[in-house]
């Protein structure tokens, strides 16, 4: 038996010092970012102004999310034009986009993607079309999810923070907005598997060419880089394109980065604990813009110092096994990794706008979180947003 815990020990050991490099370096990330004053920001409009942002947003069957989207870009300043790219919705998206272009202030167009070519996947290939329509004229290219609320000042912020800074391609994590209490539980935990994989949002030591991380819910990219790149093509396969794409263009030289932008967008992504185990869920594993190396890595690491801490910490401090010193040495390591996880609870707590009860409990949720992880790493999608994908 003393065996058994000492390879645990060994097991655990290493990822925990990974962990705990990774966690240290949140201090020195990057701020969240503000919405610049109105006022106060002369300057600032002009160049933004200058930019000629085209914002693209994707759709199939997007009608009950569109709406809040579309109003939280119609007084957006800097914007020279709103692409709807639909995948022919069944649900009356298009036709609403239609009935709003009548008084929208800003220029919005519609366009249906082509028939999906072999290949690809739904949302880049959206993505890819709205790139293809822009005005040439427009330096920025902003991808915008249906499912986001857009806060005052997002475009003159997000472009303003990319001007000063430089970056070819720059996304936004958003605050989130969840409603049942099974969300609450699950949804959180989840979140966590990315910061144990790769840092705090804005951290600058994430930014490397192969782990840096991408939100394609609010996606800001340099027109002249996404020519340079060919569009979307790189990621074209890719259940995880905003990633794909951002990782290779900082290996062609892009510079990029992963800000907080809680404070500029808000998203309503799921509605339930099923439903964001199921869409969500899938896709978190990231296995297409990794290698199988990293994905394994990345899953055993989840396993070391998220999905076991808590069952071994319980069993330890509960069940009638014998004590002694590597029994001893496991349940503080453990109880440590428990401890570090519920601070983090307080630490995510401006990643949401209100929490409840569960919120609080979700580190109980995070052996079920792993568990997804890894369910999604071993399979391919078969079936997204309404799509269905290796037919022969």
């Amino acid at each position: 038996m003393n065996v058994l815990w000492l390879s645990v020990l060994l097991f655990q050991i290493p990822f925990v010092l990974i962990l705990l490099r990774r966690l240290s370096t949140a201090p020195s990330r990057i701020p969240a970012l503000v919405a610049i004053d109105q006022i106060d920001q002369k300057v600032n409009d002009s160049a933004t102004n200058e930019s000629k942002v085209t914002i693209v947003i994707p759709t199939l069957n997007e009608r009950l999310r569109l709406p809040n989207c579309l109003e939280g870009l119609r007084s957006q300043q800097g914007v020279k034009e709103i692409i709807v790219v639909d995948s022919r919705s069944q649900d009356g998206t298009p036709e609403y986009v239609q009935e709003l272009q009548k008084d929208y202030p800003i220029n919005l167009r519609l366009v249906t993607d082509d028939p999906l070519p072999t290949g690809w996947v739904g949302r880049p290939w959206a993505l890819h079309t709205g790139f293809l329509n822009a005005d040439p004229s427009s330096e920025w290219i902003l991808g915008i999810d249906a499912d986001t609320q857009p806060q005052v000042g997002l475009v003159t912020s997000f472009v303003e923070k990319a001007i000063a800074e430089n970056y070819d391609m720059v996304s936004l994590s958003p605050k989130f907005i969840l409603k049942t209490i099974g969300e609450q539980w699950l949804q959180p935990a989840l979140l966590v598997t990315l910061i144990f994989r790769f840092g705090a949002t804005g951290d600058p030591q994430q930014f490397s060419q192969d782990r840096v991380m991408a939100n394609g819910q609010c996606f800001l990219s340099r027109r002249s880089m996404l020519v340079k790149i060919q569009g979307y093509e790189g990621a074209k396969s890719s259940f995880c394109d905003d990633v794909t794409l951002v990782r290779s263009a900082a290996q062609q030289g892009a510079k990029v980065g992963f800000l907080d932008g809680a404070n500029l967008i808000q998203v309503r992504m799921y509605s339930s604990m099923a439903e964001t185990w199921k869409e969500w869920g899938r896709s978190l594993d990231l296995k297409d813009a990794a290698t199988p190396i990293q994905t394994l890595g990345d899953c055993v690491l989840l396993l070391a110092v998220q999905g076991l801490p808590l069952p071994l910490f319980l069993a330890l401090l509960f069940l009638p096994i014998e004590t002694n010193m590597f029994t001893q040495l496991l349940l503080g390591l453990n109880g440590f990794l428990v401890l570090i996880r519920f601070l983090l609870v307080f630490g995510i707590r401006s990643s949401y706008t209100e929490v409840g009860f569960m919120f609080w409990l979700s580190p109980l949720a995070d052996s079920v979180a792993v568990l997804r992880i890894w369910l999604s790493a071993l399979t391919k999608p078969k079936q997204w947003r309404g799509r269905i994908y290796g037919k022969t």
